[in-house]
C-alpha cells in the first residue's frame, strides 16, 4: 500500500493581496541546513480507513502543540510527492501565534552507527510565509496544494507579488528547538 498523509494548510488575509500561509520545517540532522524546498505543510501518515481530514486535523495537534483551527474547510485535494507518498490537504482561514507552537518528538540514532539514540522535534520551525516565498520553500510535490489554494480563494499573483514587503523575521519565525 502507498504511502499517505493528510495535513492542514492555514492562511490568513488582511486584504485580498496580503495572504499568509502558515508552513513548518522538518526538524532532525538530515533537514538541518536545508531550506529552499524544504519546507511543509502540517502533515502526517494515515492508515487506510481513518478518515483522511480527521487525521489532517490530528497530525496538526500533534505536530504544532496546539489543537487544530476550528473555521470552515476547503479540500484542496491531492498531490503526489518525489517519494511517492500522496498528500492530502484543507484549507482553514486561521491566524496562529507560532511563539505557542511546540512539537512532538522522534527518537533516532544519531550519529548514524554510533548506538546512540537521540531525541530530535518532528518541526524545528513554524512561520507565516508570503505566497510568493512559500512557493519557493514548500515542498515541490506540495506546490499543487499551493496553487489549488490559490485559484480557491481566486488570489491575483501579480498583485500578491506587487503588495508583498520583507517580513519580520522576529514575528513569524518560532524556534522549536
Amino acid at each position: 500500500m502507498k504511502k499517505q498523509s493528510a495535513g492542514l494548510l492555514l492562511y490568513r488575509t488582511k486584504n485580498k493581496n496580503n495572504v499568509e500561509l502558515l508552513l513548518v520545517h522538518p526538524g532532525g540532522p538530515f533537514w538541518a541546513k536545508k531550506d529552499q524546498g524544504a519546507w511543509s505543510i502540517p502533515k502526517g501518515e494515515f492508515e487506510e480507513g481513518e478518515e483522511p481530514l480527521a487525521a489532517a486535523k490530528r497530525e496538526f495537534a500533534e505536530e504544532l502543540g496546539i489543537p487544530a483551527p476550528a473555521g470552515e474547510v476547503s479540500e484542496l485535494g491531492a498531490a503526489k510527492q518525489s517519494s511517492g507518498k500522496v498528500v492530502y490537504a484543507w484549507a482553514i482561514e486561521a491566524d496562529i501565534d507560532t511563539k505557542q507552537v511546540k512539537s512532538n518528538v522522534f527518537e533516532m540514532e544519531w550519529p548514524p552507527k554510533s548506538g546512540k539514540k537521540q531525541e530530535f522535534p518532528e518541526i524545528d520551525k513554524a512561520r507565516w510565509l508570503t505566497v510568493a516565498v512559500a512557493r519557493q520553500k514548500l515542498v515541490k510535490g506540495q506546490v499543487p496544494l499551493l496553487e489549488n489554494l490559490i485559484a480557491t480563494l481566486g488570489l491575483d499573483l501579480t498583485a500578491l507579488a506587487a503588495a508583498e514587503e520583507p517580513a519580520d523575521p522576529s514575528v513569524q519565525t518560532s524556534l522549536l528547538l
